[in-house]
C-alpha cells in the first residue's frame, strides 16, 4: 500500500482498531533520498503489518493515489467481527456497497477507508 504520507497513521490505526500488529516500521531518513522532500525523512519508508492472518506493508510515496481496483480483504468467522471492523473502518471513510447480507456471504461490505485504502469485508457461515 502506499500512502501520500499518512502509512504510520494507518498502520497504527489499523493495529489499534484492527487488532494487527505492527512488525516493522523504517523510516525514509534510515535510508535518504535526495529526490524526496526533506521533510519527508521521518516519513516511512517500508512497514509491515499483520492483520489476522493478512500481511500487509505500506510505504509513504509523495503524490500517491488511493486504490481504485484493487481491494484488501479480510475475511471473520463471525458476522458481530465483520460489523465491528466496517464500523471502524468506516469512521471517516466512505462505503462503496454497505454491509449486508449476500448470495454469497452472510456479511458483505466495499468500502475506502479515511487513509484511501479500499477494504472487502466477508463472513461466510461454515457450509453445511
Amino acid at each position: 500500500m502506499n500512502y501520500r504520507g499518512t502509512c504510520e497513521q494507518a498502520f497504527r490505526w489499523y493495529e489499534q482498531h484492527l487488532g494487527g500488529r505492527i512488525t516493522e516500521m523504517n523510516r525514509h531518513g534510515d535510508r535518504p533520498n535526495p529526490s524526496l522532500p526533506a521533510d519527508w525523512s521521518d516519513r516511512i519508508l517500508h512497514a509491515r503489518i499483520e492483520i489476522g492472518g493478512t500481511v500487509l506493508m505500506g510505504a509513504d510515496v509523495p503524490h500517491a493515489e488511493p486504490m481504485r481496483s484493487a481491494y484488501l480483504t479480510l475475511a471473520f468467522d463471525a458476522a458481530a467481527e465483520a460489523d465491528r471492523a466496517y464500523a471502524r473502518l468506516m469512521d471517516g471513510g466512505e462505503a462503496f456497497m454497505p454491509m449486508a447480507s449476500t448470495p454469497f456471504a452472510n456479511r458483505f461490505a466495499m468500502l475506502r477507508d479515511r487513509f484511501g485504502a479500499s477494504w472487502m469485508l466477508v463472513q461466510q457461515d461454515e457450509p453445511a
